[in-house]
């Protein structure tokens, strides 16, 4: 379906700033809708070369509180008017539908929309075929509804710098109340006052200005000095929550009083609360975790260090290292308890240990291009201690000569060959899957390398952690293009949940 933008741009002849005019128009008039229990279409003109009475629908919209006249979508068809403009306001009126009649039962009213002292676009309003018995609260609403008709007509309703409705914000249903321009109320609707009584107001509110019956209420004064919309949440301690939205009514630019919607949202607010308390404790979990994986690592690396072997030494930094890049993640987690990982603060720390976590003779370069953005929390911790593997046996591996390993001052130092060393990291991220590339200018891989048949540990723990529990797929192979030859390694990780 069109939007309205590409509608008026398409068909019509409406300016930028007619057309941003009406955008606003459309996020506000929900609040019409329901005051007028009305289906509403905002139609705008064609342009002279067509039939001098025909509208293009740029707009529907239903009401939340009534059954809807109008069961198919309209917008983007063509109306004309039938007959001559009515003269009198309120006269029902004859439309067509692509030459097609609406239903003998439905009545048609319309009202002008008006921007910058020009009219741009027309409303209907369609009543009718629906038999039921009007209430006074009904009657009330209607007359609601007419005022906000009459801002439309002046250009004084959308609010230029306000949208009524903004998400979470009371509707109609939640509860009306209507003043006058000495904040005075004019009615009250049930749910209303209900709302009012969880405030501690339980006299009828009829006929007594808002500030003698409470001071919380300062928000429609507010808003009837600023004319606009305005919303505020007052309770009474943490028991009770009230929203409150007041929207001033103007009348040939003066305020003469304002719809108040309120919404009772005790319970919403209850459960903000116990969500609150969930993401607290998760990322406390997180928290303590993460310090335990760090002790472990500590723990590691001090035994590491009383191990004489080259060999002990290396296994017990290497494990070291594994525990450090699981620990990483719950670390982001212990940050941002969700299912999804920003992944990139991930890439970031593990380059970081890559860098720091061999001694060479001479330095690695790292680059990262790309990002993987967020990616689901099950995903992320098999997919660091991966990357963490193979950024690892790069650095140390890549460029280390067959004499590689000598200890110097008590600490082994990885002898270097004699060129620059690079690593290059490319990551993709499409939405169904990822893909990492790592590529260096290293050595090389012997030439009878296979990574399903291979013997290294630490290979072999990204080929299981990509293949089996990821669902992935990893190669390894020479970079015959690299200088001075090299390594590609690249593998990919679906993003569906059927891994």
């Amino acid at each position: 379906m069109a939007t309205l933008a590409e509608l008026a741009n398409l068909r019509t002849d409406l300016d930028p700033d007619a057309i941003d005019h009406l955008q606003r128009f459309l996020g506000s008039w929900s609040l019409m809708a329901d005051l007028s229990f009305s289906d509403l279409l905002l139609l705008v003109p064609l342009p002279s070369s067509n039939a001098p009475a025909a509208f293009v629908v740029v707009g529907q919209i239903r009401p939340n509180n009534c059954p809807t006249r109008l069961t198919h979508d309209l917008v983007g068809q063509t109306l004309e008017r039938g007959g001559q403009e009515p003269t009198q306001p309120g006269r029902s009126e004859r439309w067509e539908l692509n030459s097609a009649p609406f239903s003998p039962t439905l009545r048609i009213e319309s009202f002008p929309v008006s921007f910058e002292g020009r009219q741009i676009a027309t409303v209907l309003r369609l009543t009718g075929g629906l038999q039921h018995t009007v209430s006074l609260y009904e009657q009330l609403y209607t007359d609601a509804y007419s005022r906000l008709a009459r801002m439309v007509k002046e250009g004084a309703f959308p609010f230029a710098d306000a949208d009524v409705y903004v998400e979470g914000s009371p509707r109609v249903g939640d509860g009306v109340i209507v003043v006058d321009g000495a904040i005075q109320l004019e009615f009250a609707s049930p749910n209303a006052a209900t709302a009012l009584h969880r405030l501690g107001i339980f006299s009828p509110p009829e006929g007594r200005y808002l500030d003698e019956l409470s001071s919380d209420l300062d928000v429609v004064s507010r808003a009837l000095e600023v004319v606009e919309p305005l919303v505020a949440e007052v309770g009474r301690r943490s028991e009770v929550a009230v929203l409150i939205q007041a929207i001033p009514l103007v009348a040939a630019g003066e305020v003469t009083g304002a719809i108040v919607l309120v919404r009772d949202v005790t319970d919403v607010r209850r459960l903000d609360r116990l969500v609150l308390s969930k993401d607290t404790a998760i990322r406390e979990v997180h928290h303590r975790v993460k310090n335990n994986l760090q002790t472990i690592s500590s723990l590691l690396s001090l035994q590491a260090r009383r191990v004489t072997g080259h060999e002990g030494r290396s296994a017990l930094l290497e494990a070291e290292r594994r525990v450090r890049s699981i620990a990483l993640v719950h670390e982001v987690l212990s940050r941002e308890p969700n299912d999804q990982v920003p992944f990139d603060d991930i890439i970031t720390s593990l380059v970081a240990m890559a860098q720091d976590s061999v001694v060479t003779d001479q330095a690695v370069e790292i680059i990262v291009n790309g990002d993987l953005g967020e990616v689901d929390a099950e995903i992320a911790t098999p997919l660091a201690v991966a990357l963490a593997e193979l950024l690892q046996n790069a650095v140390e591996h890549a460029f280390a000569r067959p004499d590689a390993a000598v200890e110097v001052d008590g600490h082994w130092v990885i002898r270097h060959e004699e060129l620059r060393g690079k690593v290059q990291i490319d990551l993709a991220n499409d939405g169904s899957g990822i893909e990492v590339v790592i590529t260096d200018n290293g050595r090389g891989l012997p030439e009878d390398f296979s990574i399903q048949t291979t013997t290294s540990l630490g290979l072999s723990i990204v080929r299981d952690l990509l293949q089996s529990q990821l669902g992935g797929t990893i190669d390894m192979q020479r970079n015959v293009t690299g200088l001075g030859g090299g390594t590609i390694a690249r593998f990919t990780v679906p993003l569906s949940q059927d891994r």
